[in-house]
């Protein structure tokens, strides 16, 4: 039998969805050692939540005992070294995160450690809530949302033309699964798509013709500070920037002075350089800017989806054949 523990909240239907997956499989869930999720597909759960000793101890046994575990312990590093240390025999992780491989890259495990256990994330279920956040961040500032709601807190009326996504060029930095994403439902509004990868070259080529800018760029030494005060200048006069890849690919302080001045016409944000973003950053108060907590990957689907990936992991997990989503643990990501 193969001991799948289960470390991260979950639905009892769900579990049971991976208990029949395969009768070889010895699925562990024992959700009163796990904390209270506050919301659907919450993996980190009620932050006050503290174990008995007994359940402690309980929790020890069950994660030394694991061949394969779902979700790193409260999403955290620490636990994640911890995990490690405790258990074995064990061979396998599901995270449930996308940016799984920056939280591994952080428990600061030895490379004997890391190679000896494969790690995948939940990379590909959040196609559908991203692709359609970057769409809403497009046509947002593309319809003047900003000004629509200065006016409707002033209560003034007043007429003006509105400006068309159609025809215009959006540019995605980044076109994986996700980039692939917002071409596919960019197309579908008429407008243009350009794409690269992680090409600086292509980057500063394409730059001054796209109206719109989506970054959908993983963290890496390669990507860190991409969208620098140079390239942020290259943008075309009235862009649109949308991040939702990682805070750090952007110079936040020259993305900022180009809101500003008005070079941008605007931005729509998920991610941050510094997370939770600070009360004293500017990005607050700026008008022609779209927040958002870093939760535009998040869905009420979330956790069907991950159990689905994890599920046809386990199949092939049993086959011996290559998983799904895995993390290179070169780049950690």
């Amino acid at each position: 039998m193969t001991r799948v523990v289960i470390a991260t909240p979950l639905e009892p239907e769900l579990v049971e969805r991976l208990r029949a997956v395969d009768e070889r499989l010895d699925v562990v869930f024992e959700p009163e050692l796990l904390p209270a999720p506050r919301w659907a597909s919450d993996h980190i759960g009620d932050p006050e939540f503290a174990r008995t000793p007994e359940q402690e101890a309980r929790f020890t046994e069950l994660v030394a005992s694991a061949e394969v575990v779902l979700g790193y312990p409260r999403e955290d590093p620490a636990q994640i070294a911890w995990l490690v240390r405790t258990a074995p025999r064990l061979r396998w992780v599901q995270a449930t995160f996308a940016g799984a491989g920056q939280q591994l890259a952080a428990a600061r495990l030895s490379r004997e450690d890391v190679e000896r256990i494969v790690w995948t994330s939940s990379v590909g279920i959040h196609i559908t809530p991203l692709g359609e956040w970057a769409l809403f961040g497009i046509l947002a500032l593309t319809k003047g949302l900003p000004r629509l709601e200065v006016d409707k807190r002033d209560r003034h009326w007043a007429h003006y033309p509105v400006d068309e996504a159609r025809g215009t060029t959006v540019l995605i930095a980044g076109l994986g699964e996700i980039g692939r994403e917002v071409a596919r439902l960019a197309e579908a509004f008429g407008m243009n798509v350009l794409s690269t990868r992680r090409n600086a070259g292509d980057l500063d080529e394409l730059l001054p013709g796209a109206d719109s800018v989506v970054i959908t760029l993983p963290l890496t030494n390669e990507t860190r500070g991409m969208f620098d005060r140079r390239r942020i200048g290259l943008m075309k006069p009235g862009a649109i920037v949308v991040n939702i890849g990682r805070g750090a690919v952007v110079d936040e302080d020259a993305l900022i002075d180009a809101l500003r001045s008005g070079h941008l016409r605007g931005a729509a944000l998920d991610v941050y350089a510094t997370e939770p973003l600070p009360t004293d950053s500017p990005l607050w108060e700026l008008d022609n800017v779209i927040l958002s907590p870093h939760t535009a990957a998040q869905s009420i689907h979330e956790n069907e989806r991950i159990v689905q990936l994890f599920a046809d992991n386990l199949r092939r997990y049993l086959a011996g054949e290559e998983l799904r989503s895995r993390i290179r643990t070169d780049l950690f990501y």
